[in-house]
């Protein structure tokens, strides 16, 4: 047996229910029902939406601003880079031969890097690290 429940809405609800319900197979039960049904499950999912639109919007402003502090290291390290090499080049005098050996350096310098990301290898974990795994 079903639960009974009482309800009272507004005149012009109830004529419009009163015509829904005119129709053949259907009910104002079972309209209500549905109604109500709809109302619950979307309400449900609208909270859920809403609470995950909040956390997704700052996990992608937090994600964006890492994303810039990276490419800032990123940038200040192959700049410090750059600029060590060129100034400890073999010779004193930053000539065209000195900005050659340096740019030399600086070109197997991104290898290396390329070379260890892609093995997976990290330059600041130490032996005893490496041989624990």
């Amino acid at each position: 047996m079903k639960p009974r429940h009482n309800i009272y809405i507004d005149a012009d609800t109830s004529a419009e229910l009163e015509v829904l319900a005119a129709r053949p197979g259907t009910s104002k039960s079972a309209i209500i029902s549905d109604a109500l049904r709809h109302y619950l499950r979307h309400r449900g999912a609208n909270a859920l939406d809403e609470a995950f639109r909040i956390r997704l919007d700052r996990l992608s402003r937090e994600s964006a601003l890492v994303r810039r502090d990276i490419d800032v290291l990123t940038e200040s390290l192959a700049f410090f880079v750059r600029l060590y090499l060129t100034f400890n080049a073999h010779t004193p005098v930053p000539d065209k031969a000195t900005q050659a050996v340096a740019n030399e350096r600086y070109q197997k310098f991104i290898e290396q890097v390329g070379r260890q990301i892609a093995g997976g290898r990290k330059s600041f974990e130490s032996d005893e690290t490496e041989a624990e795994q």
